[in-house]
């Protein structure tokens, strides 16, 4: 399991439910039934969503507050479980991204928790990749002793230099030793990426603790080196000014660095929706192909033109979201690049919300129009 949760919780139910469905997805909890010992957990290790069975009291409030300036989850994705009558958006206003309501229905919840899982993974792929350079013996089925070179590593991953394909879908099993330590670390993982050039992204699967204090001390000595690290080329994101959709498929020469690529912060997407010039009511039918929590490209054949400001909206069986922007690129034929502006965090947090939708899933149903 490589990803975490902090369960803060002291109602037996929910927490029975969130234990059992966790673990189905992938995700290891570590429960505490008490907001003092949840703090203590959240300065000692680094989690990716912090679950916490919510009351409007002043130790919820302490927790939030602490939570949003913790120096190792302040990034965390926050899943608040409330009682029925309480209403969530202030809730969503004190930063959460996620309502449970109480009594947790199994099936809601699994659907609830599907969205955020895909919102952690891709979170989780933010976390800064620190340049190395370090030998790694790795063993899959058929093949043992198999040696390759670490290029850089994160807390989640990893990306290597092998000679030799890996199969791409396998699990396979890690020891190395960091520069400057003696100490080997042993894990498992699986492969998330392969290019023609025998360079190999890794996904972290299972990390005794041991090996993730090691690794954990390592980056945290190293974190300055980030910085030196260089960018891998991409197409421009859709909130930056020379957006377009032709650029996807060019070929791009990647650096040594390549595992930098999973920054990439856009959800590739085939979204139906409707687009207004602010202050007016003429629908024009488009589609979104990404979506970042900063803009989105745009695709219709008749693009609106001029820096000018528009409304777009995106119904789905579940929810409906009215995004505000401005037209960054125009691209006559194809579409346009859009930036958000957002009124106030209800709309980002729509946004998010959407986000989490289309990272749990290939698809996104809409309503019929």
């Amino acid at each position: 399991m490589d990803l975490r949760v902090l369960l803060v919780c002291s109602d037996q139910d929910s927490a029975g439910v969130l234990t059992r469905i966790l673990p189905e997805m992938g995700i290891e909890p570590e429960r505490t039934t008490s907001t003092s010992d949840g703090l203590q957990r959240l300065e000692q290790d680094h989690f990716d969503a912090v679950i916490l069975d919510y009351h409007a009291d002043e130790n919820s409030q302490e927790f939030l507050s602490k939570l949003r300036n913790s120096g190792k989850n302040r990034a965390a994705l926050l899943i608040a479980i409330v009682d029925g009558e309480l209403s969530a958006r202030p809730l969503f206003g004190l930063g959460a991204n996620f309502v449970l309501y109480r009594p947790l229905s199994p099936e809601r919840t699994r659907l609830s928790l599907r969205a955020a899982r895909g919102l952690m993974r891709r979170e989780r792929r933010r976390t800064p990749r620190i340049p190395i350079n370090a030998n790694v013996s790795f063993d899959y089925p058929g093949a043992e002793d198999q040696p390759a070179t670490l290029i850089d590593l994160s807390d989640g991953g990893t990306a290597m230099q092998s000679t030799r394909r890996v199969p791409p879908a396998c699990k396979m099993y890690f020891q190395f030793a960091l520069p400057g330590q003696q100490q080997l670390v042993r894990l498992s993982g699986e492969v998330a990426w392969q290019d023609s050039s025998g360079r190999t992204g890794i996904r972290f699967v299972d990390v005794p603790q041991a090996s993730r204090r090691l690794m954990h001390g390592w980056l945290l000595q190293n974190s300055f080196r980030q910085s030196k690290s260089q960018p891998v080329p991409r197409p421009p994101v859709p909130d930056q000014a020379d957006a377009s959709p032709k650029r996807e498929s060019q070929n791009v020469t990647l650096p040594v660095n390549a595992g930098n690529r999973r920054g990439e912060r856009r959800l590739a997407c085939r979204l139906g929706a409707e687009v207004y010039r602010l202050g007016s009511n003429v629908p024009n039918r488009c589609t979104l192909s990404d979506v970042s929590e900063g803009g989105c490209y745009v695709e219709m054949p008749s693009p609106l033109t001029g820096q000018t400001g528009i409304e777009i909206v995106v119904r789905t069986k579940d929810m409906k979201v009215k995004i505000r922007g401005q037209i960054q690129a125009v691209h006559p034929g194809f579409g346009m690049g859009v930036r958000f502006n957002f009124r106030d965090d209800a709309e980002k947090e729509e946004v998010l919300r959407l986000l989490a939708i289309l990272a749990a899933g290939p698809t996104l149903d809409e309503l019929p129009r």
